[in-house]
């Protein structure tokens, strides 16, 4: 027994000697050096040949080794295709390239015969910084088509993601490196040591030795940091405090009630003087006058283009109609019968309430005041010095449960008022009649072109607004909130303003019951498309063809603009009514065009890039030659109203919606959930959010409007817009050949359809195809409209939100 232990004994000896005999041990060091150049240049080959090597290694494996017939393109060959597929592709991405050095820090092993240890140290940190990369690689290029990760860094990060979500993921990384450079380079963290004057308890904490520091000045004139102290920290006079007189509180003339510090109980005798706000005053819109530009040698130019008649007078757009006769405001309700006061023992409720509330969290305040709106009570309190804004604004829930009223919204604070408002609806709402607004000296303000009335807000003020200077308008709310009404609003605010020359309106309607009381008007101020049997467009084919169509015709209008060497409209109008434009030449008077889409959503899902491709167009580009937009929706999800969509409609109304995401996407910030519905909304222009109830318009009194119009002498034919001609191909409509369709798009379309985003390389990876044929089926899938176009690194937005809608658009490739 023991002698056959000592014969194995001299066998592994013996294997060992040979082992470690120079000449093997040089054999193979020379050996490890030729597999580090070798995977060097095969490596760096793979980072041009990938593409094209990559769906013949996936389709062979290592078989690709016996496959004589199978070209490569890698500097390497089969080999080296292989190799480095396996190293970067199934590994860690481009940080596979460290095991170049282990292979020739492991050459240098066998050649010295010695340093076996720090090899293995040398391994292990490469090991671990390979796959930190990795990760790290991946989490910031995983949208790339390049895979810099590999399949280590996308498996756990994907898993680090499901575990602690995207940014936690993000946070791990960053502690990795972090720990990574500590461990390796080990800084040294010094600050300056600090004295503190005139506070003994803070010097005996800055000289303890466990919070001394200490720091060389190395600065010239600077010898320690005494003197440095000495020199930045010489004591100032003090300053005397500031004291806030809240007897002199603004707006004096307003509600106001002082409360005392003992007064500030749930039973305080504390008054709440109440008086009723002014309903007219200025407007917060302050809109500037469009100084018309002097262009000197514009008007040599134009001499040889001037029209002249025998009169000399003006030209008129409004002659060839002048008997028509805008609608009287005897056709419209004033519903005076719908008028309430508030009760003044229903605010004295509400502030002792309120005051109870915040007294019982132990936030005083010194003033309150209530200013009554025709929806909303506002109340604007002051409070004490001291307080956290966050602490009030955290109990808006426990204000709304303690009142026992709906629509309870906390501003905190109130922009330029240095107050924080909470605004509580009124058990008795007002409706503010649209009849009323109109009779209003800002509506008929000549200066504002394309006037909408709003509606009142929280201070009883009529909100007017200009179209041509949001320039387009988005709407949307939950159903039965006052989307409709409030069209109804706008669209007589504009007709009781406009003549039928100066204004010309696009009505969409994919609902079809919405906005077909208005196609009587249809020769007076309605536009439509040449050969169209109705005024009203609720075909969704139509849809596309009127969009293009304007489109054409905004691009018409610039190439006038162009001519006449103008600006905008106004100069162009302008200019023309002065008759120095030659209507020989192509120049007309240029009315404004309005669209006016009341159910956004159903054209985004019945047409998707089809609609918002031209309808972004025009939101960039129309506002300058007369043609604005009104989009209404139901549907506030950012599928609807886009990044696109957003960016160019800076006037938002948002009526009540069902939750604060819902609200974010219209508004960017939330309060939309909070309102009480029936037309209570917030109107956002720019950087200003303000809430109002909505004008009220019956739909009798749009009839009465549209059958007074409709009376009266017309054009004879409604606005023809220019004719668009679309590609009518043998391609299935989208430029694809079904022939040509990839046997493996349908499981891809619904791979992207169930992700909700689209790019080549989860194609690629979840379906294990090349790189190649996964890019000709992303294009097949953007051609077909499933997916919009590639915006470089960032996943290709997808156009179809079920699978329901996919398998229709299937079905209908199949036959």
């Amino acid at each position: 027994m023991a002698r056959s232990k000592r014969n194995k004994l001299s066998a592994w000896q013996l294997f060992y000697a040979r082992l470690m005999d120079e000449r093997v041990s040089k054999i193979i060091a020379v050996l490890c050096f030729m597999l580090g150049i070798f995977l060097l240049l095969s490596s760096i080959s793979y980072f041009f040949s990938w593409k094209a090597d990559q769906d013949k290694v996936l389709s062979y494996s290592w078989h690709i080794l016996f496959k004589p017939n199978v070209a490569i393109e890698n500097w390497m060959g089969k080999l080296g295709a292989l190799s480095s597929h396996l190293f970067i592709y199934y590994g860690f991405g481009v940080s596979a390239i460290l095991i170049i050095p282990i292979a020739i820090y492991l050459g240098f092993c066998f050649l010295h015969r010695q340093g076996w240890l720090s090899f293995l140290r040398f391994m292990t940190h490469s090991v671990i910084i390979m796959s930190l990369l990795s990760m790290i690689f991946y989490y910031i290029f995983q949208t790339f088509e390049f895979p810099f990760g590999g399949a280590f860094g996308s498996r756990y990060c994907e898993w680090m993601e499901g575990f602690m979500g995207p940014i936690g993921a993000g946070l791990c990384l960053i502690f990795g490196l972090l720990a990574l450079l500590v461990w390796y380079y080990n800084p040294s963290l010094q600050t300056f040591q600090a004295e503190a004057v005139g506070h003994t308890a803070v010097t005996s904490f800055w000289n303890a030795e466990w919070f001394r520091f200490r720091h060389e000045f190395k600065s010239e004139g600077q010898s320690s940091p005494e003197a440095f102290l000495k020199t930045t920290n010489t004591p100032t006079a003090q300053e005397d405090p500031v004291t806030v007189d809240w007897s002199d509180y603004p707006d004096a003339d307003v509600l106001l009630a002082s409360l005392a510090p003992e007064a500030l109980k749930p039973n305080s005798n504390c008054s709440l003087e109440i008086e009723t706000p002014k309903i007219e005053t200025d407007t917060i819109f302050k809109e500037m006058e469009l100084n018309e530009p002097q262009f000197s040698g514009a008007a040599v130019a134009d001499e040889d283009d001037g029209w002249e008649t025998g009169d000399g007078k003006p030209y008129d757009p409004k002659a060839s109609l002048s008997s028509y006769k805008p609608p009287s405001l005897d056709l419209l309700h004033d519903y005076a019968d719908q008028k309430f006061e508030i009760d003044r023992d229903e605010l004295e409720s509400n502030k002792n309430l309120i005051i109870a509330t915040l007294m019982h969290y132990k936030i005083e305040i010194q003033k309150i005041k209530a200013t009554i709106g025709p929806t909303v009570t506002l109340y604007e309190i002051v409070p004490a010095p001291g307080v956290r804004i966050s602490r009030i604004k955290s109990l808006e829930d426990d204000i709304a449960l303690s009142l026992s009223a709906q629509g309870i919204r906390i501003i905190a604070p109130i922009p330029g008022r240095g107050t924080i408002g909470i605004e509580v609806a009124n058990k008795n709402r007002q409706t503010v009649a649209l009849k009323e607004l109109m009779k209003t000296e800002k509506f008929n303000d000549p200066k504002i072109e394309l006037p909408i009335a709003l509606g009142k807000n929280i201070s009883n003020e009529v909100i007017v607004s200009d179209l041509t200077k949001m320039p387009h308008l988005l709407i949307a709310g939950a159903t039965g909130q006052g989307k409709s009404v409030g069209i109804n609003a706008i669209l007589l605010s504009l007709l009781y303003r406009k003549h039928p020359s100066e204004v010309k309106l696009v009505l969409i309607d994919p609902k079809k019951v919405e906005l077909p009381i208005y196609a009587e008007i249809y020769k007076h101020f309605l536009a439509q498309l040449p050969n169209s049997d109705e005024a009203i467009i609720t075909d969704t084919s139509k849809v596309i063809y009127t969009l293009n169509s304007l489109c054409i015709e905004m691009d018409q209008r610039y190439e006038l603009l162009k001519l006449a060497r103008v600006r905008n409209i106004l100069e162009y109008n302008d200019k023309f009514k002065k008759r120095k434009l030659n209507p020989e030449k192509g120049h007309k008077f240029l009315p404004y065009i309005v669209l006016v889409i009341d159910e956004f959503a159903d054209l985004i899902m019945t047409a998707g890039k089809e609609v918002e491709l031209p309808l972004g167009r025009l939101a960039q580009l129309a506002r300058a030659v007369g043609m604005h937009l009104i989009i209404a929706t139901q549907r506030p999800s950012v599928k609807i109203i886009t990044g696109l969509i957003k960016a160019n409609f800076p006037g938002r109304i948002a009526f009540k919606v069902s939750s604060n995401i819902d609200s974010r996407t219209i508004l960017d910030c939330g309060g939309a959930e909070r309102l009480i519905g029936r037309g209570d909304m917030l109107f956002n222009l720019g950087s200003d959010i303000i809430r109002l109830q909505c004008a009220y318009v019956d739909t009798v009194e749009v009839e009465k409007v549209m059958r007074h119009i409709a009376s009266q002498q017309s054009f004879g034919t409604p606005y023809l817009l220019p004719e668009f001609k679309g590609d009518d191909s043998g391609t299935n409509g989208n430029g694809v050949d079904i022939s040509d369709l990839d046997e493996m798009l349908f499981e891809a379309a619904r791979l992207v359809v169930q992700a909700q985003h689209g790019s080549t390389s989860m194609i690629q990876r979840r379906l294990k195809l090349g790189y190649n044929r996964a890019g000709r089926i992303m294009d097949q899938l953007e051609q077909l409209g499933i997916v919009g176009a590639g915006e470089g690194s960032k996943p290709r937005e997808v156009f179809v939100f079920t699978e329901v809608e996919l398998e229709n658009m299937l079905s209908k490739l199949r036959r």
